[in-house]
Order: C-alpha cells, then sequence, then structure tokens
C-alpha cells in the first residue's frame, strides 16, 4: 500500500483522552459535525513530522483542556515499504521540550521523522495562505523542504535563535555597552544559515515549479501556479557568488545595528523572504484571484509537493486534506479525489458531509466522530478492518 498509519494511538491529545485505531484502507474519511475533534486527528497525524504540526501549536497548548498537568503523546505503527515501523513523539513537561523516539529509541532530534514519514497537508486556515503575511507563506515552503532536508529546521532554529539573541542586545544593552566581537559572532551565525536557508528554498522553488507544470499536463483542473521568492538575500544569491553575499550580508547587519535597536529584529534577512504565487493562466497574483481559484493553486503547490515526494524519495506522501471540499466543485472534487489515491500514499479527508465522500464508500476506512467519540460509520467496513478504542 505504500506509506500509510496502521496503528495511531492518541494520549491526552486535545479533546481525547486515550484512543487508538487500526486501519489498513489506502484513504480515511473522518465526518462529524464542527467542533467534534476531526482536525485534533489530523494534527496528531502531523506530527509524526518535524515541526510544530498543522496548527503550528506550542507543545503545552495541545494537552487535554481536561488534565493540564499531564503529558501528551502520539504513536503510530508505519506501514512502509522497508516494514512496519514504530514512531512515537510527545512533550518532556520538565524541560517543555518535545520528544522523539523510533522504534522505543529516544532520537536526537525531530528531524529523524523524515526519515521514515513524509506529510504533506491543507487546512482550512491555509485558504488565506495568499493573503496573510508572508511569514505563513514561509512556513508552508519550509514545510516542504523539511521533507527532503531535515537539517533544514536546525538551520531555520540556529538562525532564529542567533537573531533572537542579537536583538535582545542591541534593545536592551545598547550598542555602546555590548562586546563588539560578540555582536559579530551573532551576525556571523545568522548570515551563515541565511545562505543555507536561502539556497534550499532557491532549489526547491525550482523543483516545485517542474513538478506542478507536470501535473498540469497530466490533468489541467486546477490552475497552474507560477512561483518565485522576493527576498534580499535569494535575489543576491542568483547573480553572486554564496561568499561574496554572506560577507556583504554581515556588513548590512553591522550598519543598521542602531536601527535594528530601535526597531527589533534585522532589516534583512531570509526571515523577511515572500513565497510569492502567480495564477499562470490569468498573469496575477495569488491574492488577487477569486477564492475559488485560490483554492485551486493551494490544491495544485500541495499536489505538486506530493509528487516530488514521490519521485525522490521513491516513496509518496501522507496526505491530510482538512475540510477539502470547501471552494471545490464536485468535478475538482473528485478528480482530487482520484489523484489523492493514486499518488500511492494514504490520504485522510475530514468534512462535516460524509456524502460527498460516496466515491470512496468501497475504498476508504470511514470514521465518524460525535463530541470525540469514534465511530464506525461504515457498514461495509468489519471490524477485523477498522478497531476503534475510547478508554
Amino acid at each position: 500500500m505504500g506509506l500509510a498509519v496502521k496503528k495511531l494511538r492518541l494520549f491526552n491529545f486535545r479533546c481525547y483522552d486515550d484512543i487508538s485505531l487500526r486501519l489498513k484502507a489506502k484513504a480515511v474519511v473522518v465526518t462529524g459535525k464542527n467542533g467534534a475533534g476531526k482536525t485534533n486527528i489530523l494534527e496528531a497525524i502531523s506530527f509524526l513530522s518535524p515541526g510544530r504540526g498543522l496548527r503550528h501549536a506550542k507543545l503545552e497548548n495541545i494537552v487535554n483542556y481536561n488534565n493540564k498537568s499531564m503529558a501528551w503523546a502520539v504513536s503510530a505503527e508505519l506501514n512502509t515499504d522497508f516494514g512496519d515501523i514504530k514512531i512515537g513523539t510527545g512533550i518532556d513537561i520538565k524541560n517543555n521540550r518535545r520528544i522523539v523516539k523510533i522504534e522505543s529509541e529516544i532520537q536526537k532530534g525531530q528531524a529523524t521523522l523524515s526519515e521514515y514519514c513524509s506529510i504533506i497537508w491543507v487546512t482550512p486556515q491555509m485558504d488565506r495562505l495568499f493573503l496573510d503575511g508572508s511569514s505563513i507563506r514561509r512556513r508552508f515552503l519550509d514545510q516542504i523542504i523539511f521533507n527532503f532536508e531535515p537539517s533544514h529546521l536546525g538551520r531555520l532554529n540556529r538562525y532564529n535563535k542567533a537573531l533572537r539573541e542579537r536583538s535582545y542586545l542591541l534593545k536592551n544593552k545598547g550598542i555602546e555597552n555590548i562586546d563588539s566581537s560578540w555582536l559579530l559572532s551573532l551576525e556571523t551565525i545568522i548570515a551563515d544559515s541565511a545562505m543555507s536557508i536561502a539556497a534550499a528554498r532557491l532549489v526547491m522553488v525550482e523543483r516545485l515549479q517542474k513538478a506542478c507544470v507536470e501535473n498540469h499536463l497530466d490533468s489541467n483542473i486546477f490552475p497552474l501556479p507560477e512561483i518565485r521568492l522576493n527576498g534580499w538575500v535569494e535575489n543576491e544569491l542568483l547573480n553572486s557568488p554564496a561568499i561574496t553575499v554572506e560577507d556583504k550580508f554581515k556588513e548590512l547587519l553591522k550598519n543598521s545595528r542602531a536601527k535594528d535597536a530601535i526597531t527589533g529584529g534585522a532589516e534583512y534577512g531570509t526571515h523577511k523572504t515572500d513565497f510569492v504565487v502567480f495564477h499562470k493562466g490569468h498573469n496575477i497574483i495569488a491574492e488577487q484571484c477569486s477564492t475559488g481559484e485560490q483554492k485551486g493553486l493551494l490544491m495544485a503547490l500541495t499536489l505538486g509537493s506530493a509528487r516530488l515526494i514521490k519521485a525522490e524519495k521513491a516513496k509518496a506522501p501522507i496526505l491530510l486534506l482538512d475540510e477539502i471540499a470547501a471552494h471545490l466543485d464536485s468535478d475538482r472534487r473528485e478528480i482530487l479525489f482520484d489523484m489523492s489515491m493514486h499518488l500511492g500514499g494514504q490520504c485522510w479527508m475530514t468534512g462535516t458531509d460524509g456524502d460527498i465522500f460516496n466515491s470512496l464508500k468501497n475504498k476508504a476506512d470511514f470514521l465518524y466522530i460525535d463530541n470525540a467519540n469514534l465511530h464506525n460509520n461504515d457498514t461495509n467496513i468489519t471490524e477485523s478492518k477498522l478497531h476503534v478504542v475510547n478508554r
């Protein structure tokens, strides 16, 4: 079947006390009323990959609100081409950090997850991807990169940590009271990390663009996106060697210390980069497109990244499609189902209206959630195929 969740357990996670699922289908459909707990299931699965999950939540905010003093955990048994793999993750309350286990052995960091599991998601909040600030678009692109380069997460953390420390010193100590070598050391870390971050983003944009074009040639049901990066570091790297750009960036940071002490952060850097998307057919920027066209562009990017992962990692990712029917007509919805299923990885879909998934009746496991209680919603699915336990 390719990459898929065979068993899933959520302990003290969001609205769930302790639930366990066993699944065998290539697709899983989760239905229920708004607020029933559908998205929480998908969020739990998203934590099987590096990062802060599909809600970008703080670790301490994930714990079941009825048991705030306790930890939360997610564990899964994955079906892979190399056999079954057991993965677990949760919070270390004492240190307020995330723990990752592979086959019961604690890992040094989250990056190891990318070696076993690639996950891509689309949520209703992402419908504003092209309307909100650039940070959400950078996060979208970086999440795709995590699936190929686990070290990218470390680069971002290193960059952001040094940027915060520099900002704190400039705002609270004053330039005249800071050892210049200390600032220079931080700025060197910022510049060095920025080169790696920007280079990874530039490469990914080029590869993602090609994958979107290939998908569009197979089916033009979704608009073809034209993507690019808009940032000082990226623009410089397109025209100059990395060592030259790094030295120039360090000089910019040094010269902007006085201004940055007032405004905070830094005037230049990869934290300012925007991931810009155009509707190629209309030749207009995505934010000026209709709601339906924006949804189509989002799906084109998502399916493009899935195709890229399958081609380069020889295994399709797990897709998490939350309330996917919104702003999609029936034709686009059915083609999306078909494309998602044919990728080869497992696909999880949620919705309030179970009827829109009728075409998947004989292909998917169906779950119905009512106030955090899960039920088998399809009489064709036997107990041996799907098992749900609430404790």
